[in-house]
């Protein structure tokens, strides 16, 4: 990361009386500051566009200045008031492309069910292919929000966006999968397909999460710390973060290959069974990274 941010800070506190407070706060914008330059580089930008960028977002450090100086202070219509001078109206692009793509959602699970149950004459090929359109519809919808600009927070880069978009197909898929199945217009040996999908999708998510940075606004970060002064240790700690999705990862790939030796040996009445211990040892896990003992 170049050095362009740490000038264009110095130049936005310039004519500022460097108070005790006001030291602090620097310091607190300039950390925030970093990590958003960073996650804009990760989108593509580079360090000169991406410095000018969050700064152009940081706005006048005088209002940050300007503000109430204890939590007790911080009322919620102050906090309100924040909200409404922050406020990003959403897209006009954004709104339609929502609308369309519920609809292909709707209309295409709609129209998958009605196949599966017997009420409409539809061969299995055209049935799948329907869930699979409508998963997409949704997966879209899932991916295309969380790269808006929001109030509160900032886009989400396109590749991570992206990968929610996957995860959430590959979850709709599977479950449509299952449905199928326990409809009977599927044999029961796709349970597998239905486990692969899911599977894939918790894995995905827990990657994504785990590996998530902070992209709330820098006053909407002050707000938090404010009112509750607690921090997330995987935040804290991002080797810990990594850590979990990896075992995460692992987890659920055995379980998968449990539930196939399962489907294939025994029946797959035994496959959920599997499934509830995978996920009961994830939560554990999760327990345990989260609440552990922390470094000093």
């Amino acid at each position: 990361m170049s050095t362009d941010i740490h000038r264009l800070l110095d130049e936005a506190f310039a004519g500022v009386e460097m108070t005790p407070d006001a030291q602090d706060l620097k310091e607190e914008i300039r950390a925030n500051l970093v990590a958003r330059v960073a996650e804009l580089e990760t989108s593509g930008r580079s360090s000169t566009d991406a410095a000018q960028q969050a700064i152009a977002e940081l706005g006048d450090v005088r209002e940050l200045l300007d503000g109430p100086a204890t939590t007790a202070e911080r009322t919620p219509d102050s906090y309100a008031a924040m909200q409404l001078r922050h406020r990003v109206r959403p897209k006009v692009g954004f709104v339609v492309r929502v609308v369309v793509w519920s609809l292909a959602f709707i209309v295409g699970m709609t129209l998958a069910i009605l196949g599966a149950t017997g009420v409409l004459p539809l061969p299995i090929g055209a049935i799948i292919g329907l869930m699979g359109f409508a998963s997409t519809g949704l997966g879209l919808v899932v991916g295309d929000a969380l790269s808006q600009e929001t109030t509160t927070n900032h886009p989400m880069p396109p590749n991570r966006a992206g990968g929610y978009f996957l995860a959430t197909l590959l979850a709709s898929y599977g479950l449509g999968f299952a449905g199928m199945v326990a409809l009977g217009a599927l044999p029961l040996w796709c349970v597998v397909f239905a486990a692969l999908g899911v599977i894939a999708s918790i894995i995905l998510f827990a990657f994504l999460a785990a590996s998530q940075t902070n992209r709330h606004k820098a006053w909407v970060r002050q707000a938090q710390h404010d009112a509750l002064h607690t921090s997330n240790r995987f935040e804290d700690e991002p080797e810990t973060a990594a850590r979990f999705g990896i075992y995460t990862a692992v987890i659920w790939t055995v379980t998968f290959a449990v539930i196939v030796v399962l489907v294939f040996t025994v029946g797959w009445w035994w496959a959920p069974l599997a499934f509830v211990g995978g996920f009961a040892l994830m939560m554990l896990v999760l327990a345990r990274m989260m609440f552990g003992s922390r470094k000093t």
